[in-house]
């Protein structure tokens, strides 16, 4: 089996300056951010549809106490097909030995669906995953519960059972 490369996934709020560093800009924010022009990003593209749905995103309300009960919600939404098809070009773009910066216009980048992401997309794929919706990571999220199982369900989710109703390990 081939080495797993390293991703080079990076944050950065859209209020910043772009840099030369920032390999492929992609904004994952539902809604264009406030007093700024579409030229002034340099975007490489805006996947709207990694976002956060609305009422997540007002559920949530940017509070740090909520966000690991967000991050379980949104996970659980990422696994619909157009969330995997653009997960799958986010991981394309990852994979493809530049840079790849999420954009936010989120203060609180450690707290942000874009930090989620992050995190989702240097995880290991499959071997031979390039990009497109089979390379996404959507078959790590538990339907149930909307855990990434790499890391473990959520408690009393029932996909984290044994046959025998026993617990996994």
């Amino acid at each position: 089996m081939r080495p797993v490369p390293s991703l080079d996934v990076r944050l950065r709020r859209v209020y910043d300056e772009p840099s030369d560093a920032d390999g492929a800009r992609v904004l994952v924010d539902r809604v264009w951010p406030r007093g700024l022009r579409k030229d002034a990003l340099r975007l490489d593209d805006w996947a709207k549809d990694v976002a956060p749905s609305t009422e997540l995103r007002t559920w949530y309300g940017h509070d740090p106490a909520r966000f690991g009960e967000f991050r379980q919600r949104y996970l659980g939404e990422l696994a619909g097909a157009p969330q995997r098809a653009a997960l799958g070009r986010l991981r394309a773009l990852a994979v493809s030995g530049r840079a790849l910066t999420l954009l936010t216009a989120t203060k609180d980048l450690d707290h942000s669906q874009a930090a989620v992401l992050a995190r989702l997309l240097s995880q290991p794929g499959e071997p031979g995953e390039t990009g497109g919706e089979a390379a996404c990571f959507a078959h790590l999220v538990c339907p149930e519960c909307g855990a990434v199982t790499t890391e473990g369900h959520r408690p009393g989710c029932q996909q984290s059972r044994a046959p025998d109703g026993k617990a996994y390990g």
